[in-house]
């Protein structure tokens, strides 16, 4: 069987409801759209954790946070850990990653949670953590912006399987990596046309995070990987390789801060959208996280410059939607480029293409923003889209249950690869000749925060489990959770973990099961005893 091309873009912090092909009448995305035309389109699909490192970490191994243990941002993934870009390089793949990694840490801040004092003798280095593995070495800091400020800093290659990186982390007109140094080439003022303080004024915005920014579209991180995804295919192509490739084109948007270029800009205006029917002020039979945040709002501490979850009004929703749309219609843009490369190159029959994001946001639902440990639909779910030429049924939707840890081993078998021990998830995509798998009946999702917040006094853990017909989420130290009847009310308003105990402590056991099942099987044994 002759191996196929991998093409595998992914977004970050984009819900699947924001692309055409999902149902959404106004964002304009007819390029994923095609990909969702000629593919099959998981309509139920979810994130392992709701949070870019871990579950990008996870969609890279194909195993849960708690197993690969990059639980949190701020937790690099170890080198040990094999992801399927290993597997496929060292089975004669050339991979390719354009765009944002994020496998280890991006900023030089120091973490919220402080070491726990156990005694007054310290641990000594090398010691601190359970096991040996020193995470502030410098193959650890590859990443953080810091050390990009060195003209001559690259990746150590391969890079978590990666024998070709062109990085471009972080996010809006904040990026850095390759991409920064490619933008400085072009423009000797560069550094002037970006980030904080430097957005160009207009007063029909003042939404949080939403900044007009000076940098020209032809600048912006989406146009740099498309332009540099189609040099690489036309590379590709020009040196004869008949090895088979997997291209990672990896777009830090739609991820605030809210900064689409030029025309994207006002492309779509607040008063066109459609805000959802749940952005209000919550009652009181609303969760007491969610009361929580709102609350904040109210007494004037929310942290609306950083990167946690804030409570946002009707008006600053309608304009983060417009703003958000036209980062998600640029992106789709540069999609259009990278696929027509591929077919002007010959090799979109032989190509495989996948769609995907890291994780969602709130987008106003629940009157919140961008993402936390409270699981509403709009951050866990996200698209994920399959198209196979090969296959014989497309442009189909599924409402199969799906998880990001699944996105390793379908690659795999797709390629003729077999999973290493220890990798979780199952093949979404089986070929002729290869037994499905059987459909799981639940998905579990983590979720360990380094903050403690939202009324809790240590940092926030939250496990959801997510059935065909309803979602529960437990939460660490409370004497209360969350509970919705997902078919009843999609909207997750009526939280029934009170009024149905009988159903609650079924969904608690089979969210048990699922942990006990997804439980590490690495290392195998080496002896009987």
């Amino acid at each position: 069987m002759k191996q196929p091309n991998f093409l595998f873009i992914i977004t970050d912090q984009h819900r699947a409801d924001h692309l055409g092909c999902y149902g959404n009448p106004i964002v304009r995305t007819p390029h994923i759209d095609a990909i969702a035309a000629r593919g099959l389109r998981f309509n139920r699909f979810h994130v392992a954790t709701p949070v870019c490192m871990p579950n990008r970490a996870s969609i890279m191994t194909g195993r849960m946070p708690s197993v690969h243990r990059s639980r949190s941002n701020g937790i690099p993934l170890s080198l040990d850990a094999t992801t399927f870009s290993q597997l496929l390089l060292e089975h004669g793949y050339d991979t390719a990653l354009i765009g944002k990694c994020h496998l280890q840490n991006m900023e030089d801040r120091p973490p919220l949670v402080d070491p726990e004092d156990v005694g007054t003798l310290k641990p000594t280095p090398g010691y601190a953590e359970a096991t040996h593995s020193d995470l502030e070495q410098a193959a650890y800091r590859q990443e953080l912006r810091s050390t990009w400020t060195d003209p001559e800093h690259r990746l150590t290659l391969p890079y978590y399987g990666f024998s070709h990186v062109e990085l471009c982390n972080h996010h809006g007109d904040e990026t850095y990596g390759d991409w920064s140094r490619w933008a400085a080439a072009q423009m000797h003022d560069f550094e002037a046309h970006r980030g904080p303080g430097r957005g160009i004024p207009d007063a029909r915005f003042s939404a949080p995070q939403a900044r007009r920014t000076p940098l020209p579209e032809h600048l912006y991180s989406s146009a740099y990987i498309a332009e540099r995804s189609v040099d690489y295919l036309r590379r590709h192509v020009a040196s004869g390789s008949r090895r088979p490739f997997f291209l990672k084109c990896s777009f830090p948007d739609p991820h605030h801060p809210f900064t689409p270029p030029g025309k994207y800009w006002d492309m779509y205006s607040p008063d066109s959208v459609q805000i959802p029917e749940t952005c209000a002020e919550p009652g009181p039979d609303a969760p007491a996280h969610v009361r929580w945040i709102h609350e904040e709002r109210r007494q004037g501490k929310s942290l609306l410059t950083a990167q946690r979850m804030f409570a946002v009004s009707a008006a600053e929703t309608r304009e983060i939607l417009a703003l958000t749309y036209g980062m998600i219609t640029m992106i789709d843009d540069a999609v259009g480029r990278i696929l027509n490369a591929l077919r002007e190159s010959g090799l979109a029959d032989n190509t495989v293409v996948v769609f995907t994001s890291d994780h969602g946001d709130y987008m106003g639902d629940h009157g919140l923003m961008l993402k936390g440990p409270i699981h509403y639909q709009g951050l866990v779910r996200i698209p994920f889209i399959w198209s196979d030429p090969a296959a014989s049924q497309t442009g189909t939707s599924t409402e199969s249950l799906g998880s990001s840890i699944d996105i390793a081993r379908t690659v795999l078998a797709r390629a003729g690869i077999a999973p290493v021990n220890g990798m979780q998830g199952r093949n979404l995509a089986p070929q002729p000749g290869v037994p499905a798998a059987n459909e799981p009946d639940s998905i579990l999702i983590e979720d360990d925060n380094q903050r403690a917040y939202l009324g809790f006094s240590e940092p926030v853990r939250a496990r959801t489990l997510v059935t065909a017909s309803h979602r529960l989420t437990l939460y660490l130290g409370a004497d209360w959770g969350e509970l919705y009847d997902l078919n009843a009310d999609p909207l997750e308003r009526h939280n029934l973990w009170e009024q149905e105990p009988v159903l609650r402590g079924a969904l608690l056991e089979r969210m048990v099961q699922k942990m006990m099942a997804l439980a590490d099987r690495s290392p195998r044994p080496t002896r009987i005893a």
